[in-house]
């Protein structure tokens, strides 16, 4: 009897064993996937960073997130490009008011380009970047994956998850992918990621004519990802 009163009182003197990290709720989590594939050269691939840092300083940006019921949203960068070769993938940031932003921002305008060259594999970019989100410290009302490209699927050398399965792959978890075509080197790249690419509610593709918008396009981007607006068909 004594014996056991002495285990009980020497297991509640010892300190609380860590748990699971807590998930912190979050309005949306988005994943903005870069390409990287051999068609995008250096001035191109600066420009995409760029602009996806120049978006997060935008004022209206960082307003819009501020006016969620949440007021903060988690992002990462995912770098990709042909579909079998390794995918790159920065930290992911917690955004809810300027100093975030700024944080994600020169992050991202520093990332280092270790994927280049090979094919176009948006497939297995779809699927990398849905994981991410499956997997991560956060747990959004909306989860968005976001491809910014200049090309369609190129035929892989071997086998590689399709855009078919990766786009059910991101339908199962509901995940949103969203797409930024680049019209540059495929004036009808548009209507490919509109066909082949984007998935689930409200969907969208914006289209640019080269790099050179990018920058423009990624804040109207943003901007329609992170606003949320009542469906009229659904108010009473």
């Amino acid at each position: 009897m004594r014996r056991g009163l002495a285990v009980l009182l020497l297991a509640l003197s010892l300190p609380a064993l860590p748990g699971r990290a807590e998930i912190l709720p979050v309005d949306l989590e988005l994943v903005l996937a870069l390409d990287a594939s051999g068609s995008v050269d250096d001035a191109e691939w600066a420009l995409q960073l760029q602009g996806v840092a120049a978006a997060f300083r935008d004022p209206a940006v960082q307003a819009a997130i501020g006016r969620q019921p949440l007021g903060r949203i988690a992002v990462a960068l995912v770098v990709w490009a042909e579909g079998n070769r390794p995918k790159d993938i920065s930290p992911w940031f917690l955004v809810a008011d300027a100093a975030g932003a700024e944080a994600f921002a020169q992050t991202v305008e520093r990332f280092p380009r270790r994927i280049e060259n090979g094919g176009t594999g948006i497939g297995k970019a779809l699927y990398f970047a849905g994981n991410q989100i499956l997997h991560n410290a956060y747990d959004g009302g909306r989860q968005v994956v976001d491809i910014s490209g200049d090309g369609s699927e190129t035929p892989p050398s071997e086998w590689t998850l399709s855009i078919r399965g990766a786009r059910a792959y991101a339908d199962a978890h509901g995940i949103v992918v969203n797409g930024l075509a680049i019209l540059s080197d495929d004036p009808g790249l548009k209507a490919y990621f509109q066909r082949e690419v984007i998935t689930g509610p409200d969907s969208f593709v914006i289209a640019v004519a080269d790099y050179t918008a990018y920058a423009e396009a990624m804040r109207r981007k943003l901007l329609r990802e992170i606003q949320t607006e009542p469906r009229l068909s659904s108010l009473p």
